[in-house]
């Protein structure tokens, strides 16, 4: 079915006197994580740009979705009721177990490629089901370099909720502030919205300063790629004083009575982790390919900071930036410690940071990890160290989101609609970028994800 001709009608877009191409009949899937995800990988308005080109989309019926589906009907997709017709499904988020048809074609953000244990069972059906699997996220030019994501959203949304979480753990604490003004990122209409309720905040902090108890007020942003410039652009409309790591534990100790900035640190590989021999200097390519020959430097910085916002990719191969034992020591002391708020955008669940226990939802966002018993119960109050874990947060930015990873999908639209997702992997014609982001052909690992297997026993 995918590698034959095109009834009547496939090549709507078609000049006269074209020869008609081969097209795979593209479906966009409703999304169905959680409540709170209404974003789509393809707006109306590149919809339009592809059915003039001659493709066929259809979309999947989705009330809640952020665009609604009369825009995407007059952009000249098909809405159904499902996509059982369609060549290649494309979504944001997981699908459902047991929501893959045998043999078809699915681009996706799957979430597997670390072996991530709650979407193995997704993984197996779709090998069961010799289905293809394309990951957005493993969609890279020749250096490595992802093309495709929503970081920047993601560090957006991020930055707002933590400062929401913040002012809501100080208010648990018995200490309101201007950040009280700050509200979720899904509860605001646009981004510049949320901007202007941050900068409102901004500005009565500079008048009216923050609590004497933690003066200064210290911000570290673990990473600086895309999700750091997200939350660093939110956290900039705020009034700030920026240092380098290195000047931190001085400026805490001699300026106790800074209430009306805060202190802003960004933290790079070499200030997060050292070569575990002594002997050796810190090397970036190094520290790449060899992360168990290094360690956390970390844990000095957990006492002086008080905010937390994390953004670093990691997985099992990189030391952790704080482990269980740190936080524990750390809470361990009777002078409570600084630290007070985390905001864990990237939401490794029990990776880089041991208070990451589990993910939550915008609509439970905030837990209270108590480093003794590794309790998390969620809200603001109690002991412990309040963690913003919501893992899908560039849903709470959706309109904004969805428009930037359309754009970016778009010059890869052409080739994924005239793949030939019928034959041999070898001979599917795709570009480079688009091939090294097939996890899966026909339910068998390709070369680059055979690693996985192990995943699978």
């Amino acid at each position: 079915m995918i590698d034959a001709p095109l009834p009547p009608g496939r090549c709507g877009g078609r000049k006269k006197n074209e020869v008609p191409m081969m097209v795979n009949r593209i479906g966009l899937r409703r999304e169905d994580k959680n409540e709170w995800e209404r974003r789509v990988a393809l707006v109306p308005s590149d919809v339009r740009k592809l059915v003039d080109e001659g493709m066929e989309i259809h979309v999947e019926r989705f009330p809640r979705r952020v665009f609604p589906d009369a825009e995407f009907e007059a952009a000249g997709a098909v809405v159904a009721d499902d996509l059982n017709d369609c060549d290649l499904v494309m979504g944001i988020k997981e699908m459902p177990v047991g929501s893959f048809r045998p043999g078809s074609a699915y681009l996706f953000f799957s979430h597997t490629i670390k072996g991530q244990p709650f979407n193995m069972k997704m993984l197996v059906e779709l090998v069961e089901k010799r289905c293809t699997l394309l990951d957005y996220e493993t969609v890279a030019d020749e250096t490595g370099r992802r093309l495709l994501f929503f970081g920047r959203y993601a560090g957006l949304a991020g930055m707002i909720d933590t400062l929401w979480t913040f002012g809501r753990r100080l208010q648990a604490l018995g200490h309101p502030t201007p950040l009280l003004e700050v509200e979720p990122a899904h509860r605001y209409p646009d981004l510049e919205a949320a901007k202007a309720a941050v900068s409102a905040a901004g500005r009565r902090i500079a008048a009216e300063g923050l609590p004497e108890f933690m003066a200064p007020a210290a911000v570290g942003f673990a990473g600086y790629g895309h999700v750091s410039q997200g939350a660093q652009e939110i956290f900039d409309l705020l009034p700030y004083v920026e240092l380098t790591p290195g000047e931190l534990a001085a400026f805490v100790e001699t300026h106790g009575g800074l209430t009306n900035q805060f202190v802003k640190v960004v933290y790079k590989e070499q200030d997060l982790v050292e070569p575990k021999d002594a002997g050796r200097e810190f090397d970036l390519r190094d520290y790449y390919d060899h992360g168990d020959r290094y360690r956390s430097r970390f844990g000095p910085h957990l006492k002086l900071l008080t905010v937390l916002v994390n953004g670093i990719f990691w997985d099992a191969r990189y030391p952790k930036l704080a482990d269980a034992e740190q936080l524990k020591e750390l809470f361990a002391n009777p002078t409570p410690p600084r630290l007070l708020t985390v905001g864990d955008i990237t939401c490794d669940v029990d990776g880089s940071l041991a208070c990451t226990v589990r993910d939550t939802t915008s609509g439970d966002p905030v837990y209270v990890y108590h480093p003794e018993t590794r309790e998390a119960p969620s809200g603001f109050a109690g002991p412990g160290l309040a963690v913003m874990a919501v893992s899908n947060l560039p849903c709470e930015l959706p309109r904004e989101s969805s428009i930037a990873f359309s754009q970016a999908l778009m010059p890869f639209m052409p080739a994924v609609a005239r793949a030939k997702l019928g034959g041999d992997f070898a001979a599917a014609e795709l570009p480079e970028p688009i091939r090294r982001s097939v996890i899966l052909w026909h339910g068998v690992l390709t070369p680059d994800y055979r690693y996985m297997q192990e995943f699978l026993r």
